[in-house]
């Protein structure tokens, strides 16, 4: 299971707080790299925490402004050594897209950039209450192709429109967010999925947050192993029945 990306969202400006879902959310098992976003690094003492953090992590600024803007942005963050990923916003363009991996590469040639699509928050009536005449698949199927043409890493997109994405975009860095354990609520999120579910749709990696960081934390873990296991243990008896039929 270490070959699954799985990011922890650490959306709280409470030092003790990500200290203890950083702490408590590793296990052998799994490879958990948390993810900051704007909560964070814009308190008193996010960003000081991050300049020394020594782990891999993914800044979540959804960067997104006009090119010479959005290039002092993400220059400004080059102290930032164990940044592995940062997100910008799609919709910046083409040629904010291509200056940001520019800046990156020449920063930390292991820094993904990753652009966000549709937010998982939005759905067809949100697009259309903000001036969109296109669906979100057509959108997020139209960003991914912004983003290859950028030579950008990936994207952030939902697990309901990775499986189309990956269909026509086999190598892509896919990210969804919007992931909950099952049973759990899908609170403000209009477009979620299990992790099963996700991966089952060729996802490269997901985002999880409340499933994972609300009550007890280790108890949620152990909870996300064993729905992963699951899904191992399923794909195997399909693949041995698959098999069996063969020979027969």
């Amino acid at each position: 299971m270490k070959n699954k990306n799985i990011f922890v969202a650490c959306d709280t400006s409470n030092l003790s707080e990500i200290k203890k879902i950083i702490r408590q959310t590793q296990t052998k098992k799994l490879k958990i790299v948390p993810k900051f976003g704007l909560q964070f690094f814009y308190s008193k003492i996010g960003r000081k925490f991050l300049e020394n953090f020594k782990k891999d992590f993914w800044l979540d600024l959804k960067i997104n402004d006009i090119p010479q803007t959005a290039l002092s942005a993400v220059d400004s963050l080059k102290d930032l050594k164990k940044c592995k990923y940062i997100t910008v916003h799609t919709n910046g363009g083409l040629e904010m897209l291509r200056v940001i991996k520019k800046k990156a590469k020449s920063i930390n040639k292991d820094l993904k950039v990753l652009g966000v699509t549709i937010l998982t928050s939005l759905n067809n009536k949100s697009l259309k209450e903000i001036g969109y005449t296109k669906s979100v698949e057509q959108l997020v199927l139209k960003q991914a192709g912004l983003i290859k043409k950028s030579r950008c890493d990936g994207i952030v997109c939902s697990a309901q429109e990775a499986q189309i994405v990956r269909k026509k975009y086999q190598n892509l860095f896919i990210v969804t967010p919007g992931i909950r354990l099952p049973g759990d609520s899908a609170n403000d999120q209009s477009r979620v999925m299990t992790p099963n579910d996700a991966f089952n749709n060729k996802v490269s990696g997901i985002v999880m947050g409340r499933s994972l960081i609300k009550g007890n934390i280790k108890n949620n873990i152990k909870r996300l192993i064993d729905h992963l296991n699951k899904w191992s243990k399923d794909l195997k008896f399909v693949g041995s029945l698959i098999s069996t039929l063969l020979i027969l």
